[in-house]
């Protein structure tokens, strides 16, 4: 039962996606940042458990990741309906998650399973979307931040999103047409093997 406490802390942060939206839509800030900042502290707490007692499971490997995603997703979407995020910013970071999830399902299908590591770039995005969200929520909620600082952390994650968008890209093309000569060079092999049996 205790190696599935990861994964049930998991699951509880997911359940917050619903409480989290509710606040947004009511445009209540302050109470956003600390479900937000719940939801943080059960990520370090799961991983934590699950690295320092190797409680690690293939399900947990699949939720913790979509738990993270679904609630910086949901509250950049509140954030962008609440006209205090730019669509366009949106519309970047959810292009470049579909690029990702996309490129991952047709190299799958095509070539077979890949176990897919996030890059430095991708890990740097990610926390930047991050700091974006919580700087946001602290803006508007709590503490009104400075105006360059604001810019400044809007700018990096414009940049960053771009540029992991177009490396996995990048990396996604590479493999595949690596993979596909060397499955081709390994059927060519085969069939002249094969002719000169005969």
């Amino acid at each position: 039962m205790l190696q599935q406490l990861p994964n049930i802390i998991t699951v509880l942060r997911i359940l917050l996606v619903g409480p989290l939206i509710y606040v947004l839509a009511k445009e209540d800030y302050y109470t956003a940042i600390w479900i937000f900042f719940i939801a943080g502290l059960s990520d370090g707490v799961d991983g934590f458990l699950a690295k320092q007692f190797n409680w690690k499971s293939r399900l947990g490997a699949i939720l913790d990741p979509l738990a993270d995603k679904l609630l910086l997703v949901s509250t950049m979407l509140m954030l962008s309906l609440n006209q205090q995020l730019s669509w366009w910013l949106f519309a970047l970071v959810t292009l470049r998650d579909l690029i990702i999830v996309s490129g991952a399902i047709v190299y799958h299908r095509a070539l077979g399973p890949y176990e897919m590591q996030p890059s430095r770039l991708s890990k740097s995005n990610t926390f930047l979307q991050i700091l974006l969200v919580v700087s946001l929520l602290v803006n508007l909620g709590l503490y009104t931040l400075p105006h360059w600082y604001m810019l400044a952390v809007l700018v990096l994650v414009y940049v960053s999103t771009f540029l992991s968008g177009a490396h996995y890209i990048m990396l996604w093309g590479g493999r595949y047409r690596r993979n596909s000569s060397r499955r081709n060079s390994s059927r060519r092999n085969k069939i002249t093997k094969d002719t000169n049996n005969d």
